[in-house]
């Protein structure tokens, strides 16, 4: 399972939305979505894509890393696979 971990996506942006922007830059639909307050940072939302491995993603995340999107610069990180 690969994840993506977005930065600077707020607390307020719905999920919906957020899987909406990411299908119009060719990613699948997410399967799960986490979200990380801000607290004393930037809001994270963390993806997960069973059908994808890290490398397919990684292709995807360059599309979007550093874009301007909802009033913030996004980043977008892949998290290396857990092996369990």
């Amino acid at each position: 399972m690969a994840q993506l971990l977005l930065g600077n996506v707020e607390e307020n942006v719905p999920d919906e939305e957020i899987n909406e922007f990411l299908q119009r830059y060719g990613f699948p639909p997410f399967d799960s979505i986490e979200r990380v307050p801000a607290g004393s940072g930037q809001p994270i939302a963390l993806l997960r894509f069973s059908d994808l491995s890290s490398e397919a993603l990684n292709l995807l995340r360059s599309r979007i890393h550093n874009m301007f999107w909802k009033d913030h610069t996004i980043s977008a990180q892949i998290l290396p696979e857990r092996q369990d």
